[in-house]
């Protein structure tokens, strides 16, 4: 059993850890871009309304993402555990999530922020490109499709994000930097935010998170004796 919520800004390897978690642990990972995507593909009632605050790099209204959210985390397959990746965005989210997840007698394990800087964000954003098929994601720096601008997995033309372009990714930093970091002052007073470099490798980064959900644990186990 793990839940865990990944922080970090945009492009700092949140979704490649959440993944990696969901492969290792068999609990799902649930990306709330992913969600919102699928939505505006489907064009869903939800996703007409998200999409032009998403088009401009800017947070989509916290009670679109709690409808969404709360949906997801009803079924099956969350409730063995998750990897919660880009919710909560907000200090509002949080206290949201954390009351369904008392409701639920659940809690937290942990909540891990990737440390990124900024040059960093903007090279690894620029060279990403996403399957609209299948969602895997590319760098073409550092982790290239086999064939060039194609999907490995199933071979569909890759896309660049409208929201990862220059300008765009700029504006998402700059809405991060001013809604999202209370967000780390609240979880830190709630003794659940863990800071991890974002840059030591993506093994590195795993071993680091699984070790402190495995701390978590075994603390817990300790206090039950």
């Amino acid at each position: 059993m793990m839940r865990v919520v990944l922080l970090g800004p945009p492009g700092s390897g949140k979704g490649t850890q959440a993944s990696a978690l969901e492969r290792r642990e068999g609990i799902p990972h649930i990306a709330s871009g992913d969600l919102l995507r699928a939505n505006v593909r489907e064009n869903t009632g939800l996703g007409r309304q998200a999409k032009p605050y998403m088009d401009r790099g800017e947070l989509v209204p916290d009670d679109l993402i709690l409808e969404m959210m709360a949906k997801r985390l009803s079924e099956p397959d969350a409730q063995k555990g998750y990897a919660l990746d880009g919710f909560p965005r907000t200090v509002a989210q949080a206290e949201a999530l954390g009351e369904r997840l008392e409701g639920l007698g659940q809690r937290l394990d942990a909540v891990i922020y990737l440390e990124v800087p900024g040059a960093e964000i903007l090279r690894r954003l620029s060279g990403r490109r996403v399957c609209p098929s299948c969602n895997a994601i590319y760098q073409m720096d550092t982790m290239p499709p086999k064939k060039d601008e194609i999907c490995d997995r199933c071979g569909t033309a890759l896309v660049q994000r409208d929201d990862e372009k220059p300008d765009v990714v700029g504006r998402r930093l700059q809405v991060y930097a001013e809604q999202t970091e209370p967000l780390l002052q609240y979880y830190r007073k709630e003794g659940l935010l863990h800071e991890i470099n974002g840059t030591i490798g993506v093994d590195n980064v795993l071993a680091a998170i699984s070790g402190i959900v495995e701390g978590k644990a075994a603390s817990r186990e300790e206090q039950c004796l």
